[in-house]
């Protein structure tokens, strides 16, 4: 399960210790940037985030800062970007390493589960990015960042809708599309409240916790 600081792995600078750069490549700074943000929302009960305190992480100037990203709400808008393209490209894998022989009754069912535990995993290694999509991390910043989330959220119910759907259809549901919608939205609250407490719980209570049987309480 990918974490932030290999998400930016392939940027990260390949020089022998011995020889030292001065200056990071360009683009490589930019990347710094947002993997000492997403380090420093991994503090459990940390404060917000002040783009003076992630300067003098960096050891830069704040003006350093802002020529990488024209404001702090940028810079969460970057870990987002990581966040939707990693959690999408996941379920889309999911949805497709289903072999077609084991579709049938409780095919959907499977990729349901599959996505909720990818998106716990995914959390669980990355607390500063739990705290992202939670919103935690979010208090007080720009608004449209929260839109960015419940957007996110409201995608990640839809595929799981698609995927219960089908499943509906398979155990001949009378209202498939019905039975689908809130089974969708039950995990999806499921997910988002083990996030919470994950995040509020100072990153103690891990949201794998008994993951598997509430799953199948769910979803059968």
């Amino acid at each position: 399960m990918p974490d932030a600081n290999a998400l930016f792995a392939d940027t990260a600078d390949s020089t022998p210790p011995a020889a030292v750069r001065k200056r990071p490549k360009p683009g490589e700074r930019r990347v710094q940037i947002l993997q000492t943000l997403a380090t420093m929302l991994e503090q459990p009960g940390g404060e917000r985030i002040t783009t003076a305190a992630l300067a003098a992480r960096l050891e830069v100037s704040e003006a350093a800062l802002y020529r990488h990203f024209a404001s702090k709400a940028q810079m969460f808008e970057g870990l987002i970007d990581f966040i939707e393209e990693t959690v999408f490209s996941l379920i889309n894998q999911i949805v497709a390493r289903e072999p077609t022989a084991d579709a049938g009754a409780g095919h959907g069912a499977r990729q349901a589960a599959r996505i909720a535990t990818m998106l716990v995993q995914f959390a669980e290694k990355n607390p500063g990015m739990a705290r992202v999509m939670v919103g935690d991390a979010l208090v007080l910043e720009n608004e449209r960042l929260q839109q960015r989330m419940n957007q996110l959220f409201d995608k990640v119910e839809a595929a799981l809708k698609q995927c219960l759907r089908d499943s509906a259809v398979d155990q001949a549901s009378a209202t498939p599309t019905a039975d689908a919608q809130v089974r969708a939205a039950t995990v999806t609250a499921f997910v988002a409240g083990r996030l919470q407490r994950f995040a509020r719980s100072g990153f103690k209570r891990l949201p794998s916790e008994h993951l598997e049987p509430a799953l199948q309480v769910m979803l059968g």
